[in-house]
C-alpha cells in the first residue's frame, strides 16, 4: 500500500504486488502531454481529479499546457455544494481559469463555452453506479465533442464496485439526469470503459460518435480493490458508504434517512417510526447536506458498519423490503412521486414492493436483462 496525504485525506493505492501498482490514467502524463502541446484544453473535473498529491489543473499548468476552461459536475469544482444544488459558474481563485458549471440548468457544454477549444480532457472519479450523476455529465461532454468535432481524452480510473454487476436495467421511458442508459443500478465497468460503451452502442444523440482517447489504468483488474483517495462527493465519505450507496440510495426517494445530515451518511439507515432496536441517529445541518430528512428528530434504525463486509457483490434489497414491513406504504415513498421509478429505472420494482414481494423474487426479474446487459459489456472491457 503507498500511502500520500493530500488535504487531509490518506492516499491509498492498494495493489497485487506481483502485478504492481495501480495507477489511475492521469498520472500516466507521458501518454497524454504530447497530444496536449500547444492546443487550448478544457478540462471536466473535481476534487478527485489528481495525480499524486496535486490536481491535475495543477500538473497540467505547470508543464506548459494551456487549460482555458474548466467544466465543473454535480457538487462543484472543490466538491463541496449540497446534493441536488445548483452549481455556479466561477472562476478558480489559484489559478484564474473560468468554470463553467455542467449542472442544473446547463447540463452539456455549449458551442460558445467550446469557443477555441482544441481538446477536452475529462478526469472524475466514479463509483459505478448508474444514479450517480458523473456519468450523465460524461455523455453530456461526449455528445457536445462529437458535435463540435473536438477530440476528448478520458482518464480512466478504478472503479471501487467494479466487482460486479447487479440490479434492474433502466427501461428508455424512465431516462433522467440520474439515468440515461439501458444498464443495470451497477454495471461493473470503469468511466472509460464506459465511455467506450456510451460511443460504441450509439447512444449519443443521433447516434454521433465521439473522437474519444481513454488512457488505461496500469495493474488493474475488475476483481482489485481500491480505496478512493478523497471523497467523490460530500455524502461518500468512506469505503463502506461507497459500498453501501447503490442500495441505500434507492432510500432517497422515500421517508426513510440515510444518515444525511450526520457524520455517517449512506453507513446507516432509519426513520422516526421504527421501533427502538438500540441505535439512533439525529441529523443536524452539516455541511454537504443542509436540509436533511428528519431535522432533528431522533430516527431509529440501523448502524450497518456493525455486520457488513465492505465488498458486497449484489445490492441489498433487504433494507427496503424491511422499510415497507414496518411501515405503513404510504410512509415510505414519499406522495407516490416518479423519482423512485427514476433511481429503479423502472416502475416494477416500486409495484413489487407494494405486492410484498421478497428480496429473491424481485431479482428473478432482472436475470434475462442482466445477461442481456454483460454481453454488451464485453465488447467495451479494457481490464480482465
Amino acid at each position: 500500500m503507498i500511502l500520500h496525504s493530500v488535504s487531509g485525506f490518506s492516499v491509498r493505492y492498494k495493489a497485487n504486488l506481483s502485478v504492481g501498482i495501480i495507477t489511475p490514467g492521469a498520472f500516466r502524463l507521458e501518454n497524454y502531454l504530447g497530444l496536449l502541446k500547444h492546443k487550448k484544453i478544457a478540462l471536466v473535473s473535481n476534487q478527485t481529479s489528481l495525480v499524486h498529491n496535486a490536481h491535475l489543473l495543477d500538473t497540467l499548468l505547470s508543464r506548459k499546457i494551456s487549460v482555458v476552461k474548466i467544466f465543473s459536475p454535480e457538487h462543484g469544482f472543490r466538491g463541496d455544494v449540497d446534493a441536488g444544488k445548483t452549481v455556479v459558474n466561477s472562476v478558480d481563485p489559484k489559478t484564474g481559469v473560468p468554470i463553467v458549471s455542467l449542472y442544473g440548468n446547463h447540463n452539456k457544454p455549449s458551442v460558445t463555452d467550446l469557443i477555441g477549444v482544441n481538446y477536452v480532457v475529462f478526469d472524475i472519479q466514479d463509483v459505478g453506479v448508474r444514479f450517480y450523476t458523473y456519468l450523465s455529465t460524461l455523455h453530456y461532454v461526449m455528445e457536445a465533442c462529437a458535435e463540435n468535432n473536438i477530440p476528448l481524452i478520458v482518464l480512466d480510473r478504478p472503479n471501487p464496485n467494479g466487482h460486479y454487476i447487479d440490479g434492474p436495467v433502466l427501461k428508455p421511458q424512465f431516462k433522467s439526469f440520474v439515468g440515461l442508459h439501458p444498464v443495470p443500478i451497477v454495471y461493473g465497468m470503469t468511466i472509460g470503459e464506459y465511455a467506450k460503451m456510451i460511443n460504441g452502442e450509439g447512444w449519443l444523440n443521433g447516434k454521433k460518435h465521439c473522437d474519444l482517447t481513454v488512457i488505461p489504468i496500469l495493474n488493474y483488474s475488475h476483481k482489485s480493490s481500491y480505496s478512493l483517495p478523497v471523497p467523490p462527493s460530500p455524502n461518500l465519505r468512506s469505503d463502506l458508504s461507497i459500498a453501501l450507496y447503490p442500495s441505500l440510495c434507492l432510500f432517497e426517494a422515500t421517508t426513510v434517512s440515510i444518515g444525511r445530515g450526520t457524520d455517517r451518511p449512506f453507513e446507516v439507515y432509519g426513520h422516526p417510526k421504527f421501533p427502538k432496536e438500540g441505535f439512533e441517529f439525529i441529523p443536524k445541518v452539516k455541511s454537504g447536506f443542509k436540509f436533511p430528512l428528519h431535522l432533528n428528530k431522533a430516527c431509529n434504525g440501523f448502524d450497518l458498519s456493525k455486520n457488513l463486509k465492505t465488498r458486497n457483490y449484489e445490492l441489498n434489497l433487504s433494507y427496503l423490503a424491511h422499510a415497507r414491513d414496518v411501515l405503513a406504504d404510504s410512509a415510505i415513498f414519499i406522495n407516490k412521486n416518479s423519482f423512485f421509478n427514476k433511481l429503479a429505472g423502472n416502475s416494477e420494482l416500486k409495484e413489487q414492493l407494494y405486492k410484498g414481494w421478497g428480496p429473491n423474487e424481485i431479482r428473478a426479474t432482472w436475470s434475462a436483462d442482466l445477461e442481456a446487459f454483460k454481453k454488451i459489456r464485453q465488447k467495451y472491457l479494457i481490464y480482465p
